[in-house]
């Protein structure tokens, strides 16, 4: 299978990106427990697709990017979503107390200028949100998949990036780390294993950490760090 660069596999993934899938599961379960609230604040989802995690959100004003043209016009949300570029948002300095950036940047080569943009945006004190494919999981043979419309699977083009190789291009931006935290096969998932047939995968991979998820607070400026 051949991996698809991630704007033409989210195109194709567009129509059926509502599903919750195991991935998908344990890293909401992971941010939740990093413990950084969104009530009353602003909200930016860098890489939202369809605004699902912005849909059930507390904020005071919520609102999305992401750079597939199909997955903004799948509208369940009818919340303000643009189309852009984590690593050039065309945003204002400092327009959001909360940033989310979830499963995104593992479709970059590159981190740095990802996270001088999510800085960037970010007001002085805000948070940024990062969540990614955790490296283990990559070594233990777990590809970025998804199945479209039609049920046919896919793989993403993904990049591996290290914890460190993270938290050294977020404190280049100017954001410091307050909370990590590791999704890992559970029980949770085990329903979806079970209905692809694959519970004896299940029992090997189970304790897997498979996402990866950071909470930042900004900090400073790059140039002032």
């Amino acid at each position: 299978m051949s991996a698809l660069p991630a704007r033409e596999g989210y195109r194709l993934w567009a129509p059926s990106y509502e599903r919750e899938t195991v991935v998908s599961l344990l890293e909401r379960d992971a941010v939740e427990t990093l413990g950084v609230s969104t009530a009353g604040r602003r909200l930016l989802d860098v890489g939202c697709g369809t605004g699902r995690r912005l849909r059930d959100a507390d904020a005071a004003w919520r609102a999305g990017v992401d750079v597939t043209p199909e997955m903004l016009t799948v509208d369940t949300t009818r919340l303000p979503r643009a189309a852009g570029d984590v690593r050039a948002l065309p945003l204002a300095d400092a327009s959001f107390d909360v940033v989310w950036c979830r499963l995104v940047l593992g479709h970059l080569r590159e981190l740095a200028a990802a996270y001088a943009e999510l800085a960037r945006v970010c007001a002085e004190g805000g948070a940024v949100v990062v969540t990614d494919f955790a490296a283990e999981s990559v070594a233990a043979g777990h590809r970025r998949t998804f199945r479209d419309a039609r049920g046919l699977v896919h793989e993403l083009e993904h990049h591996v990036h290290a914890v460190d190789t993270h938290l050294a291009a977020a404190s280049y931006a100017g954001l410091a780390l307050e909370a990590r935290r590791v999704g890992v096969v559970n029980e949770r998932v085990a329903p979806f294993y079970a209905a692809a047939g694959r519970q004896r995968a299940y029992a090997a991979q189970r304790g897997l950490p498979l996402v990866l998820a950071l909470a930042f607070r900004r900090t400073t400026d790059r140039a002032a760090a």
